[in-house]
């Protein structure tokens, strides 16, 4: 006991020697972030300016259909090869670094000023339990320090994993970081293809998990029936009415009702899996229907899992990703959780449509500097470590 004592309080002071000498110096870095929805590459150049983090530039890149469809094809369980994984890998890396370049040609500023990129890539697959557990995603790395002539921090999440983690999620870290405590439960809900929250109570240890679908499944649905990317402000879903039997039936998928630490991907929530639901009724569901009831199953899940942590007077829901962007979610959102204060990140000062880069660029940072990213309470890991490898330009 005093051994392991001693040894605490040793890292504790070297990590405090580690912090004042960070504060000293303020740095900048890019993240590049391509989530579960594909609609595109997220990059956001940020100042960190110990404890201060400032987003300084971002942008949107475009996603080529073809190099969309090949991660569909992958993800889904399509037949495939290595040589087709290997394109896939090679195509997505010049992807990410063109995305930089863009990014610095908007914002003024070099390769030279940039610390680092904390490149993400993109999960073709995440399988964080059984035997072999595992997770993959792709973007060439080394092509990504090159062509862009920065060092660039990548394979974030594999570590975690090997420590017994899932994995994922990796930006409660970041939330914990941007967003002050208060006296009342705050929950930072990112809405991406996937919805994962990050818990944050008064004296309590941080807590995060994904709850299950965010966009990925009303996405799908409407691509598939409309042949539009997404549901545009809501309209197919208002148009549309709860089917009670298909929620009641959905929310049985023993996803939602298992503990966490737990993560999961489109290799889990997927337009097959809807199918599957919608079959298993003997009964005729419009398409709007459906479509309306996966929009209250996201919210549901949320809100569900959300009330678990309440503390204080006025717990807060913080919202980010592409879904704070859609009406009726946030609307849903407010009704399920009415005693909650329900606002968007970009309110609170964090653009909500960049967190998760900005997210990464700070993982970059961690990293750069030896400092611990996971959070063995949220990932399930056995102990906190320093995510990424890095890939110099050298």
């Amino acid at each position: 006991m005093r051994s392991g004592a001693a040894t605490k309080i040793n890292y504790n002071a070297m990590m405090f020697h580690q912090r004042e000498a960070i504060m000293t110096q303020k740095e900048l870095y890019i993240g590049v972030m391509s989530g579960t929805s594909l609609d595109g590459v997220d990059v956001a150049l940020i100042e960190v300016d110990a404890p201060d983090i400032r987003l300084l530039s971002s942008a949107m890149y475009p996603m080529p259909e073809s190099i969309k469809q090949n991660i569909l094809d992958i993800c889904t369980g399509q037949p495939t090869h290595l040589p087709a994984i290997g394109r896939l890998d090679h195509h997505l890396g010049h992807l990410f670094a063109d995305a930089v370049n863009a990014l610095l040609a908007q914002s003024g500023y070099q390769a030279k000023d940039i610390r680092a990129i904390g490149c993400h890539g993109q999960t073709v697959y995440h399988h964080p339990t059984g035997d072999t557990p595992f997770t993959m995603q792709l973007g060439d790395a080394h092509i990504v320090a090159t062509k862009t002539g920065i060092d660039t921090v990548a394979d974030f999440r594999r570590k975690d994993m090997a420590l017994g983690g899932q994995g994922a999620p990796l930006v409660p870290a970041f939330h914990r970081e941007v967003f002050s405590q208060d006296d009342a439960t705050l929950v930072v809900l990112n809405i991406g293809g996937i919805a994962n929250i990050s818990v944050l109570r008064p004296n309590q240890p941080l807590l995060g998990y994904d709850t299950g679908p965010g966009n990925i499944l009303m996405d799908a649905w409407c691509q598939y029936h409309t042949r539009e990317k997404f549901d545009q402000d809501a309209q197919m879903a208002r148009s549309g009415e709860i089917d009670e039997p298909l929620l009641e039936l959905m929310k049985r998928d023993s996803y939602f009702s298992a503990p966490a630490p737990k993560s999961t991907g489109r290799e889990y929530f997927n337009l097959d899996w809807v199918q599957s639901k919608v079959r298993l009724l003997n009964h005729h569901i419009p398409p709007e229907n459906v479509q309306r009831t996966l929009c209250r199953l996201t919210a549901e899940t949320i809100a569900d899992q959300s009330r678990l942590y309440v503390s204080g007077l006025q717990p807060r829901l913080f919202v980010c990703g592409g879904g704070a962007n859609n009406p009726l979610l946030m609307q849903e959102l407010q009704t399920l959780l009415q005693d909650w204060q329900v606002s968007n990140t970009s309110e609170q000062g964090v653009d909500n449509d960049y967190m998760e880069a900005m997210a990464f660029a700070w993982l970059a940072h961690q990293r750069i500097h030896a400092l611990p990213s996971n959070v063995p309470e949220v990932t399930g890991a056995i102990r906190a470590v320093s995510l990424g490898v890095i890939y110099t330009t050298q």
